[in-house]
């Protein structure tokens, strides 16, 4: 009878388990694109090849959820051009723009514009945080400069002369240099900032500055920027002035890895950028749709987004001699067989 009746226990839960399979298999999928369902990476200098495997992953996102996706931006480092290619994307109404915004006030009015005509905004490696866009992806910019400060400060035992190079007004930038700043004063009193100087991304400014820098402090012994445009000039300057001049950056590019590898700078913290496109569209994805959750808050009394996520860390790397050879960006499109922001 115990039999009998235990027969009839694993009888009927396996019809329970096959009857759940089947409600499962003709439940429609949620996680998946309308027809036409379009998302947008906007960026400016889109000639920078950091922004390539941003977009690489962004578009890998987009296709596992049968999306169409697009790189758009401007090769001028002008904001306002920025804009101008900002309002081009929106005024073909795609369901979600990621953009990494120049400087943050001025794309407060598009970024509201885009979300009151219904378009999701998250904003990616810069923000603007008092616009209404719904998500902030990036890495700890704070971090990085804090890392790059003890990476330098060890390699001069704690004591000598140093300098910044800067972008003012991007906000990632501007983070990464004062968290580099405020470590060497916090746990490196013998680290003296001797200068700084905007360079704004262009590499023949950073050469001239660095060559001014190290002439008017002979025993310059770093110089630190967040990004890596700027490093290009500052290590030719550091390289005729003799070597003595440790250049230390944020991200980087094939020129930057080559120079790494050959001793010509000191090392880089890159931010993860496949994540950042990867979690970047995610962010976009779950903001458009936020009919999937159904939270326990005033999310619907109040018009709130219940989908909005105020920030996620895309977390860094820290790029040496040892690792240099995984970042290179022509090897990576080579490996994963695609056209990269052609397709």
């Amino acid at each position: 009878m115990r039999k009998f009746l235990s027969t009839l226990a694993i009888a009927a839960a396996a019809s329970t388990c096959l009857g759940s399979a089947q409600a499962l298999a003709e439940t429609p999928n949620p996680f998946k694109c309308e027809p036409g369902e379009k998302y947008v990476m906007n960026v400016m200098v889109s000639g920078v090849e950091y922004w390539f495997p941003v977009y690489e992953m962004f578009k890998q996102a987009g296709q596992q959820f049968g999306c169409e996706t697009a790189y758009t931006g401007t090769p001028e480092y002008d904001v306002n051009k920025q804009i101008a290619t900002f309002d081009q994307a929106l005024a073909q109404k795609p369901a979600g723009i990621l953009v990494h915004p120049m400087n943050s006030d001025p794309f407060i009015e598009p970024i509201n514009r885009a979300i009151e005509q219904g378009t999701a905004v998250v904003t990616f490696a810069a923000d603007s945080p008092n616009s209404k866009r719904v998500s902030y992806i990036t890495s700890d910019n704070n971090a990085e400069g804090t890392y790059a400060a003890d990476a330098v400060a060890k390699a001069m035992d704690g004591k000598g002369e140093y300098a910044v190079l800067e972008n003012p007004g991007q906000d990632n930038h501007d983070k990464r240099v004062n968290a580099f700043v405020a470590r060497m004063e916090a746990k490196w009193p013998d680290m003296k900032l001797v200068g700084r100087a905007a360079s704004n991304q262009d590499p023949t400014k950073a050469y001239q500055a660095v060559l001014s820098l190290a002439q008017a402090h002979p025993d310059l012994g770093a110089v630190f920027m967040p990004e890596a445009n700027s490093a290009i000039g500052a290590a030719q300057a550091a390289k005729e002035g003799g070597g003595k001049i440790r250049v230390m950056l944020a991200d980087v590019n094939a020129k930057i890895l080559d120079m790494i590898k050959a001793g010509e700078i000191f090392g880089s913290v890159n931010p993860d950028q496949g994540m950042q496109g990867y979690m970047g569209f995610m962010l976009l994805w779950m903001a458009k749709h936020p009919d999937l959750i159904d939270p326990m808050n005033d999310a619907k009394r109040s018009g709130f987004n219940p989908m909005s996520v105020p920030f996620v860390d895309n977390g860094f790397s820290i790029v040496s001699k040892d690792n240099a050879d995984d970042f290179y960006w022509d090897k990576y499109l080579k490996r994963r067989g695609t056209k990269g922001i052609e397709e």
